[in-house]
This record gives structure tokens, C-alpha cells and sequence, in this order.
């Protein structure tokens, strides 16, 4: 307790409510800019590569760093902070929380509540594909009907190749298998940016109630980078993924606004509640909301990103070369973003 006293006397030494709006709304528009250069950068360098043969690897080059900051991410920054949160003296000498390691175990509920929209996810995208294949399946039946006539059973041929060349059209000349392939892609970045928005938000509304300009100052420039690198982590598996321009353009907005919205709602809440970040009731919700985010962004880093590509992904194990620079820039995504922890 005389540890949390001797911290709470710092704390009001470099407290300066018209000093930290300033610095606040210094940070809406910086963090704003480097979120939409972050998250757009590995979009357009995917469409500048489209079309040419290095488009493939480059894009699984791209998810590969982006695997190892969203892996940092969730690891160095996230749950650090959830467990800080929930073990601060102000917290940590009530009940129930000094009794039981909740950080631990709402992690584990979020990567349990990751695995099952991911199980369910998929399993609908089996059953609506197996459905449209049983569309076309019962064809040929139909040649056993006239077993002797030569001519009906090949117009029937003709119409069964017709009919798949149809579906091979529709599907943009992808395969089967590639299309689920591309759902799946898109099912991992919509529940990846669910996770990242979490802990965007908890950041925004965290900065917004602080009114200690000490805290606030250092923390403009590092959740700069640190929004450079989760967006490039996102916007890559969003590149891959091959949405519209329109839901690219959603999700990078999402993006881009959900911290900056924090801040202004975190503003709002000091100003109506009185709380800031050090009060109880604010680090109990920084922390289960942080462990929330942490247990998703585990569970895709390590099951959806890291696992599928370098196991499932046809393209790296027939290709030595591309493995070790594939795993180069998972690694180098990992220190970039493990690096930044030194500020924020």
C-alpha cells in the first residue's frame, strides 16, 4: 500500500487537465493519420503487385509480418497491460480480484469464443458449398436413363461441362477449393479486426480519461508506430483476403477512427463521471476488455495466420526459399512490434 501511495503522489504532481486536452486532441489527429497510412499501405502495395507473378508471394510476405505483429501485439502489449490493470493496488486488495487470476482466465474465454465463431463460421461455409456441388452433382444421372443412345448422352455431357464452366465463371475462374480458401481469408480478417477494434478502443478511452500530461506526452509518438505497425498487420491480411473496394475501404476506416473515438469517449466520460484511468471501476474494464482482445488475437495470430500459412499453404512447402523469407518476416514483425513496447 505504501508503494500505491508513493504512486498516486507522482500521479497528482503531473496532474494538468488543460495540458492533457491539448495534448488529447494533439493525438486524435496524429493517430488518425498513421492508422490509415498503416492500414492502407499493404492494400495498395497488393494491388500494385496484382496481376504480376510476384503477387502471390508478395501478399503471403505481407501476412506473414503481419502474423508477427499481431502476435506481439497480443503477447507484449495487450495482456501485459490487462494483468498491470487487474493486479494495480487499487484493484488487487478488493474482492474478488485479489482472489482469482482473471486476466488468465478471461484470455482463455476469448480464444475459446475465437475458436467457436471460427468452427462455426466454417462449418456454415461447408454446408452452403457442399449444397451448391449437390446442385450439379444429379446430372449425369440422368445418361443412365438411355443407356443405348450415344447422341442424348453427349449433349448431356456437354451441358453438365457447360454448367461447371458457369459456376467456374461465376466464381472469377477460382477452383473450389480456392474459393473456400478465400472465405476462410476473410472470415480470419473480419474476427482479426473485431479483436484489434477491442483493443483500440480500450487505448482510446484509457488516453482520453487520463489526466496526467506525463503519461500522455510519450504516448502520442509510440501509439503513433505502434498504429503504423498494427495496421500494416491487419491491412495485409485484408490485401489477401481480396474484398471489395467498398468493405476494404469499411474495415480501413474502421480502423483508422476507432482509437481517435476512444480518446473523444474517454474524454466524455471523465467529464460526465468524474472517473480517469486510475480509478477502479476503469482499470477493472481496461483489464477483462484488454484480456478479451488478447485471448482472439492469440488464438489468429497462432491458429489462423501463423499455422495455415506455414503448414496449409501449398505455395510455401513446395517452396524452401519462400519459407525461410516468409519466417523472416514473421520475425521481423514480431521485433518491430515488440520493440514499441519500450513506450507503449
Amino acid at each position: 500500500m505504501a508503494a500505491c501511495g508513493a504512486d498516486t503522489a507522482r500521479t497528482l504532481a503531473c496532474r494538468d487537465g488543460h495540458a492533457a486536452a491539448q495534448l488529447k486532441l494533439i493525438s486524435i489527429a496524429v493517430i488518425f493519420i498513421t492508422s490509415v497510412v498503416g492500414i492502407t499501405s499493404p492494400v495498395l502495395l497488393a494491388r500494385h503487385f496484382q496481376g504480376k507473378p510476384a503477387y502471390d508471394r508478395a501478399t503471403l510476405l505481407i501476412k506473414c509480418f503481419a502474423a508477427g505483429v499481431i502476435l506481439s501485439t497480443s503477447l507484449v502489449h495487450v495482456l501485459p497491460d490487462a494483468f498491470a490493470a487487474l493486479s494495480d493496488c487499487h484493484v488487487a486488495s478488493r474482492h474478488p480480484w485479489k482472489d482469482y487470476p482473471f486476466s488468465g482466465l478471461v484470455t482463455m474465454i476469448g480464444a475459446i469464443a475465437a475458436l467457436l465463431v471460427d468452427l462455426t463460421a466454417s462449418a456454415h461455409m461447408e454446408s452452403h458449398t457442399a449444397h451448391s456441388h449437390g446442385q450439379y452433382e444429379v446430372l449425369p444421372v440422368v445418361t443412365q436413363e438411355e443407356p443405348d443412345t450415344k447422341k442424348p448422352s453427349m449433349s448431356i455431357e456437354l451441358k453438365v461441362e457447360s454448367v461447371a464452366g458457369a459456376v467456374s465463371d461465376s466464381g472469377g475462374g477460382h477452383s473450389h477449393e480456392e474459393m473456400v480458401i478465400r472465405l476462410k481469408q476473410r472470415l480470419v480478417s473480419q474476427v482479426l479486426e473485431i479483436g484489434i477494434i477491442f483493443h483500440s478502443v480500450i487505448i482510446g478511452v484509457t488516453m482520453g480519461m487520463s489526466q496526467n500530461q506525463c503519461t500522455i506526452r510519450p504516448l502520442v509518438a509510440a501509439l503513433a508506430f505502434h498504429q503504423i505497425f498494427e495496421g500494416m498487420g491487419l491491412g495485409g491480411c485484408i490485401a489477401q483476403a481480396g474484398f471489395t473496394f467498398g468493405t476494404t475501404a469499411y474495415m480501413c476506416f474502421m480502423f483508422a477512427v476507432t482509437t481517435p473515438m476512444g480518446i473523444v469517449l474517454g474524454m466524455i466520460l471523465f467529464s460526465v463521471t468524474g472517473y480517469d484511468d486510475s480509478s477502479p471501476n476503469a482499470l477493472i474494464l481496461e483489464g477483462l476488455l484488454g484480456s478479451f482482445s488478447s485471448g482472439i488475437l492469440i488464438y489468429m495470430a497462432l491458429v489462423d495466420l501463423i499455422a495455415l500459412d506455414f503448414f496449409h499453404n501449398k505455395m510455401m512447402t513446395s517452396n524452401s526459399w519462400l519459407r525461410k523469407t516468409s519466417f523472416t518476416a514473421l520475425v521481423l514483425g514480431s521485433i518491430s512490434m515488440s520493440i514499441l513496447a519500450l513506450w507503449a
